[in-house]
């Protein structure tokens, strides 16, 4: 086993998962704002760790084994107070908060399934093609995939914030209100082309890599 520093990274950010997972459950604007620190900090350790891996020659089979891993973990660790929070406001004081995602309302179950089906779809294909000597490298769709995923991610834990702040500190005027409305659309827009990207990225993968699926190749 390799200890490299990419590796300790992979796994801080496998420990972080939990703590971006509880902290948005927890009432009031604070515990969801260090939620969202938290996740930038996982996602950006995930560029960092591959960054450092390629640069300096430390890429080992315990990286390969555990990167995948984190990725997915985090995507499971914020879907779930997403798919959860979007569906049970929680109630602060007299005030019930509306945590509804504009012209989604709340994250579909479909959705949901689709994110995490995708990831787990292609675990297993690339485990398949590594059986027969391929090795499947990760592909611009994807990486653009996991940016736009990322970036809806991130929005909508800043949304849940947002939302607690403004019934906490009762905020109103006209910053209030646009900010409200391009924040909710920004969140709508980034869900939607996560999805067109998880459904073209996963076609990608299938189609390059057509001729594993064909019996005798």
């Amino acid at each position: 086993m390799r200890w490299t520093l990419p590796n300790i990274i992979t796994l801080a950010r496998i420990s972080l998962t939990p703590v971006i997972a509880l902290l948005p459950f927890i009432s009031g604007y604070w515990p969801k704002v260090i939620a969202f620190v938290v996740f930038l900090i996982a996602a950006f350790s995930d560029l960092l760790d591959g960054y450092l891996a390629r640069r300096y020659g430390t890429t080992s089979e315990l990286g390969i084994l555990l990167d995948p891993i984190a990725d997915k973990l985090l995507l499971f660790a914020t879907l779930i107070p997403i798919f959860w929070i979007t569906r049970h406001p929680v109630i602060l004081a007299r005030d019930k908060v509306d945590y509804a995602i504009p012209w989604w309302g709340s994250l579909p179950l479909w959705v949901a399934l689709l994110l995490v089906g995708r990831e787990v779809l292609i675990t297993m294909f690339r485990f398949f093609a590594k059986r027969r000597g391929i090795v499947i490298p990760a592909a611009g769709a994807g990486k653009l995939k996991a940016v736009v995923q990322n970036v809806f991610i991130g929005a909508t834990i800043a949304w849940f914030a947002w939302k607690d702040a403004i019934a906490e500190m009762h905020l109103v005027g006209d910053f209030r209100n646009f900010w409200d409305e391009f924040h909710g659309w920004f969140v709508a827009v980034t869900l939607a082309g996560a999805i067109v990207l998880t459904i073209y990225s996963l076609l990608v993968y299938l189609y390059r890599y057509r001729a594993l699926l064909k019996v005798g190749k």
